[in-house]
């Protein structure tokens, strides 16, 4: 259909509503008053039976204070002394019914025990209703006017009172607290709510602040009708009426229909019988009063929920808890380790080979850590399935200390109070519980990503191989230069006549092998330490990086998936709340989750 130029989705079904409804009550479980959401699961429940109940039949009920004529309206209409009438409370003690049958059927053998005539149609629905006071009516000469066919015979085209189920109801204001209850309990179950009022009470403080103060929603199934205006004058009687009508414009009732009436004279009973003979002819009262009730709760729970729109988790949030879950649990000193242990393995590699002994003693500090991968044992083979086992998986970090514990303890905190900023108050309490409800996980689940984490600690470099050549080859030319210059020593010391050694501008070979040798690993050790300090931070900082995006996986999986589950559950909470309204228009916009910061592990 069309509204305002804008084209809208169909109204979902009164099924697809109550579904709806129910719904946003599961969705708003822990979160909003229980009282809201007992009611509207209450709610739910009572427009599946009502709808189960028959369709034929439209329940209308006079509701009114003690005094206002109610009774004597309800008997004026049905043209018999059904109902007592009486000056003083209670009167009305019990629910009464009198009913123009649908498809009655005097054969049937249920017709004798429903007090109806009624074979289970009327009398399931009145059972359901808990009323047990029944009178079946065939006529109706004032809620049809009294209209027959030609020469007395049928009845002209009009309005059909037959479906039309009458109730007279105890008073709103009975002395009586179980008359009381029967009122409220049919008030939430009738199709159509008649308010009777008179002159004198039509503003009593129950019959507004009690009942109509909350029947906003109820306008189409409502109908308000000031009894006894024959003791008023007409001057009085217009005055009464507008200011009747404003109080229920501040109810939100200012397009129910008011009619004025007398029981005692019978003014107004033909406009009132047609309006209720209409309204049981179009058969459409009970899915309006049910379509009222389901959007009154709705508009219950969406206040109780409260206005607002979270800001969502931000792009960087979860870049931010990585560091500080990574920081916490022991980062920094792994990356510190991941350096000191190329360092060392470097050292072992491309050092000086007649010291490089001295670095042997020294432990490897990711071994301490037990970050080392560490060969499989005999008969296993590696992937049997240890490496994934968290028991196995832990690294020998030390534990947290209290400031560590606050750093993470402050980053969930922020991130909560920026992902929930600007949501309703009962969904940013939800919203905290969720960033914390896995606290306790934090710590196990960063040290088994640290564990978890290849830092390539067992790997080299490229450059080593070739420095441990170059070592060894100039280690040799010393060597053999010293043993060129001992033989030359020992043949001297032993007298014997050797040639002399070749020299080099002046300089023996076996004194520049020597030398030169010692020189040139001295200097292959000291370019190496540059070298060794680079490839160290490099390593160093692709570990950090590789941690960080661990912790940062374990942020999101701890912290930031439940909160924006929280999250998501506040924007299928107002979609709900949206379809049970029937807000078609607005459903889809309602619906979608909050933005998702960040990549997705």
């Amino acid at each position: 259909m069309i509204r305002g130029g804008v084209t809208s989705r169909p109204e979902p079904t009164l099924t697809a509503r109550l579904e709806a409804l129910t719904e946003a009550a599961e969705l708003a479980e822990d979160r909003l008053p229980e009282a809201s959401l007992r009611a509207a699961r209450d709610a739910a429940v009572a427009a599946g039976e009502r709808t189960s109940l028959s369709a034929e039949h439209t329940v209308v009920g006079f509701f009114g204070a003690t005094g206002s004529g109610k009774s004597s309206l309800f008997n004026a209409l049905t043209g018999r002394e059904l109902a007592r009438v009486a000056a003083t409370r209670p009167t009305t003690s019990e629910p009464l019914a009198a009913v123009w049958g649908v498809g009655r059927r005097k054969d049937d053998s249920a017709a004798a025990t429903d007090g109806t005539g009624e074979g289970g149609g009327v009398a399931a629905l009145l059972d359901w209703l808990g009323v047990q006071d029944r009178h079946l009516l065939d006529d109706a000469p004032v809620l049809d006017q009294g209209r027959r066919g030609f020469l007395g015979l049928g009845r002209r085209e009009g309005a059909d009172p037959s479906g039309l189920v009458l109730l007279d109801l105890p008073d709103i204001d009975s002395i009586a607290r179980a008359h009381r209850e029967v009122t409220q309990r049919l008030a939430g179950h009738v199709d159509v709510l008649v308010w009777v009022v008179d002159p004198e009470k039509y503003a009593d403080a129950v019959l507004h602040q009690q009942f109509l103060a909350g029947m906003g929603t109820h306008e189409a199934v409502t109908l308000v009708v000031l009894n006894q205006v024959d003791r008023l004058s007409v001057r009085d009687r217009d005055d009464v009426m507008a200011s009747l009508r404003q109080m229920l414009t501040g109810h939100g009732l200012g397009q129910v229909r008011v009619l004025g009436a007398s029981a005692r004279t019978g003014e107004g009973l033909d406009e009132l019988g047609a309006a209720l003979a209409a309204a049981a002819a179009e058969r459409t009262a009970a899915a309006q009063r049910l379509g009222a009730d389901v959007a009154a709760h709705a508009a219950a729970l969406e206040a109780a929920s409260g206005e607002g729109e979270p800001a969502g988790v931000a792009e960087t949030a979860a870049a931010r808890l990585g560091e500080d879950l990574g920081h916490a649990g022991g980062v920094p000193a792994v990356v510190r380790a991941v350096e000191a242990s190329y360092t060392l393995r470097s050292t072992r590699q491309t050092g000086w080979p007649p010291l490089r002994w001295l670095h042997r003693f020294r432990a490897d500090p990711l071994r301490r850590l037990h970050l080392m991968p560490e060969r499989p044992a005999a008969g296993r083979r590696r992937g049997d399935g240890d490496e994934h086992d968290p028991r196995v998986h832990r690294t020998s970090l030390p534990e947290r200390t209290g400031t560590q514990t606050a750093v993470v303890d402050a980053g969930v905190r922020r991130l909560v109070d920026e992902a929930s900023a600007g949501a309703p108050e009962p969904w940013v309490a939800a919203v905290r519980r969720a960033g914390r409800s896995r606290r306790d996980e934090l710590p196990d689940a960063v040290d088994q990503a640290i564990a978890g984490a290849d830092l390539k600690a067992g790997r080299g470099s490229w450059w080593w191989p070739v420095w441990n050549l170059m070592q060894w080859l100039v280690l040799l030319t010393a060597v053999v230069g010293a043993g060129w210059l001992g033989l030359l020593a020992l043949a001297a010391y032993l007298q014997f006549r050797l040639p002399p050694a070749p020299a080099v501008e002046g300089f023996p070979i076996p004194t520049l092998l020597l030398f030169g040798g010692l020189a040139l690993g001295l200097l292959l050790w000291l370019l190496a330490v540059p070298l060794t300090r680079l490839a160290a931070r490099s390593r160093g900082r692709r570990a950090r990086r590789q941690l960080l995006t661990r912790t940062e996986d374990v942020g999101r999986r701890l912290v930031i998936e439940p909160v924006e589950d929280e999250l998501s559950r506040l924007a299928a909470f107002r979609a709900a709340i949206a379809r049970a309204q029937g807000r078609t228009d607005r459903v889809a916009g309602s619906a979608r989750a909050p933005r998702r910061g960040g990549r997705r592990s």
